[in-house]
This record gives C-alpha cells, structure tokens and sequence, in this order.
C-alpha cells in the first residue's frame, strides 16, 4: 500500500498525516471492468486508486494511457504497481487468475461468480492460505436494503419456522444481439452455463445468504428454448430443507415482461417482495398452533398487514469496492467474503447437473461428477453460431 503525505497548518505547529491508499489492478475491460475503472478514476472509492490495468485485447488498454497498461495478468500481478487485483474477466478464468494473485500475496476481489464449478471454487479458496489479505466477491445486492431486511427477519427470528419460499425471477430477458456481443457468451467452453451462471448468480447468493443451503435439489434447465444458444435460458429448480422447507426457483431470459417476486410463508405470517414494495402478513399466532386449536375448517388465521418503509437499493458495486479498502486498511468485516461465493455456484452446478440427469441431488454435491459432465459439454459442443 502507498502512503502518502499530507501536511496540515494550525496556529502552534505543523503535522503531518499520513493517508493510506490501496493500489488496484484491474483484469479484464469489459463491460465491468470499465465499470470499475471509473468509479476508482472518478474518486467514488476513498483511499483507493487505479494504477494498472490488464486486458488481451490491447484497443481496450489504449482507453487508459494514464495507466500502466499489461496484455498478461499474470505480469500485472507481478508488477509491483499494484496491492490488490479486481477480477472481471470471463468465468472461467477467475479462479487461475485469483489464484495466482492470492499465491503473489496480493488483495482480490472477484466479480462474480467466483469460479464456474464446485471445483474451481475449491481450488480458489483453498489458495487463500494468507488471512492477512482480503479476499472478497462482488455481491453487491447484499447492499440492498430490501434484501438487507429479509435477511434481518429471517435470522432474528420474526418470522419463525419458515415453511415455503417462491422466486421468480424472469426480468433478465436479453435478446439475441446480447448473445453474439461476445463469442465467450452462452457457451460451455466460454462461460461454462447460462442464466445461472451469469444472470443469477446474485440471485443465488441472496437465495442462501437469507435462508441458508437446502439440503436437495431437483430442476428442469431448458437449453436454448429461447435464444439461439447451447446452455440454459430457463430454469425451473425445487428445493428442500433440512427441516422440511421447500422452494421454488424460477429464471428465464427469455420471457418479457418479466417478474421478480419473492414470497415467504413462515409460521409467523408472510413476506412478499415485488416492485420494490416489502410487506409482512403477520399472524396473530403461528400457523400450526392454529390450525390444531382452530374450531372450524373455514377459519382463517387472523393477521395484519405491514408495509415496511424502505428506499433506494443499497451502494451497490461502489459499495462492495469501499468495504474491499477499508477491510484491508481498517480490518473491517465484508459484506461478502469470497469463501461464500461457493455456495451460488453450487447452486447452479446442481441445478444443472440434475437436469441432466433427470435426479434428484444431495447436498453437498459431487464436484468432480459435474467437473466431468462440464469437461464433456465442451468436448463434444458442436454448437455454432
């Protein structure tokens, strides 16, 4: 980390201050890595500034000549320019790069999702041998109040057992220009999937992040049913708990309009979240003591219905980036350690791999059965565009 001198005059003396800021690297200029790029070179983070940059495609380091600029990550990494690296390169090669940062003991930060497979993910944490240095994803809807909440309800308790949980999330919709922008995009050799590993895998992390991992999984993922692709652009997923819960998970590209609407129903009432509007359906008791005390079949449980008061969606990407800095100069706690990045993934290799197999899969799953189905995928992909 650089530090850098700041004096300041008061009447008596003169003293000095010494700031300490974080140098970036970032790896990969597409889309999120611009993104990046301008809110570190706008100033939206504190602390921190841009100082090398890395891309395979030179046009895209030509955008920064203030900035030092490499064509090989692994020579930005060994640059000395830098302390900590920003992923935002395709999926696939977020763990080789993550690896050799962490191994180069530097900061990283990995957009998301942390690996393409359980494996990839295992290899990536299990390289973070060093606690001295951050290791963080980009899970930037954990800074939204709304899900904020949902999370607070669950974990305190407000809501009691919780019985069924219903997403839909079909508001991804992307036509298909959006799909031949990259010839990385929605193939198994470059992206590794489709809808869950791209689109929803925030979706996923705020799935477990509120309501934990379930204990299996049974999905059908259809490949291509809207798009001129070979992964999955629709997926329907149920789920269960290890205490009986069950979910349902829906996401699709392909439909518009499209919907997102979370519902929970617990002992203690239910949740909707839809439109940026949070309501709570309170019971005045919990469900099965009414429905073992409850003197006619037709009753219905009393309850109220609260509006929860919440605006705007949280700091999002700049957010997450300034939680990054002051947990390497402040030691303060992430929003999102990389380690749980995990989980998402896992998610959505057991989505598919159960849809390939037509089963049902246990949680926790075999990595190295999906590792090998992914490895077949792309062997035998004959998929053109």
């Amino acid at each position: 980390m650089t530090s850098t001198l700041v004096r300041s005059s008061t009447e008596s003396n003169r003293k000095i201050i010494v700031v300490k800021h974080v140098r970036f690297g970032i790896v990969g200029l597409g889309g999120m890595g611009v993104l990046h790029a301008e809110a570190l070179l706008a100033g939206k983070v504190s602390r921190a500034e841009l100082t090398a940059v890395s891309d395979v495609d030179a046009a895209r380091l030509a955008r920064y000549p203030q900035l030092k600029g490499f064509t090989r990550p692994e020579d930005l990494i060994r640059s000395t320019l830098v302390d900590a690296v920003l992923i935002a390169t395709p999926h696939y090669s977020h763990a080789t790069v993550g690896v050799d940062a962490l191994q180069q003991n530097l900061h990283v930060l990995v957009e998301k999702p942390l690996g393409v497979h359980k494996a990839d993910c295992e290899r990536l944490i299990a390289a973070h041998t060093n606690k001295n240095l951050v290791f963080a994803e980009m899970f930037n809807q954990r800074t939204d109040p709304f899900y904020i909440k949902v999370r607070d309800l669950v974990r305190n308790g407000e809501l009691g057992e919780i019985r069924r949980l219903n997403w839909i999330i079909t508001n991804w919709f992307r036509n298909d220009a959006y799909y031949a922008s990259g010839g990385w995009r929605a193939t198994w050799a470059g992206e590794g999937g489709g809808v869950l590993l791209n689109q929803c895998p925030h979706n996923l992390d705020l799935f477990q992040w509120m309501f934990g991992m379930p204990a299996r999984v049974r999905a059908s993922c259809g490949l291509g049913r809207y798009h001129h692709i070979e992964v999955e652009d629709d997926v329907t997923a149920y789920m269960e708990f290890p205490n009986g819960a069950t979910a349902v998970f829906i996401t699709s590209t392909g439909e518009s309009p499209g919907t997102n609407r979370l519902e929970i129903t617990a002992e203690r009432g239910k949740v909707v979240l839809e439109n940026d509007t949070l309501t709570f359906s309170r019971n005045e008791m919990p469900m099965t003591e009414f429905s073992r005390t409850a003197a006619k079949s037709t009753d219905t449980l009393p309850h109220s219905e609260i509006k929860i008061p919440i605006q705007g969606h949280g700091g999002q990407h700049a957010e997450v980036l300034q939680n990054f800095v002051d947990a390497i100069l402040d030691h303060q706690p992430l929003i999102a350690p990389a380690e749980e990045g995990i989980h998402s993934v896992e998610l959505a290799n057991a989505m598919l791999l159960s849809s390939f197999k037509n089963q049902t899969i246990d949680l926790p799953m075999d990595a190295a059965e999906y590792e090998r189905l992914l490895q077949d995928l792309v062997r035998n992909s004959k998929f053109k565009r």
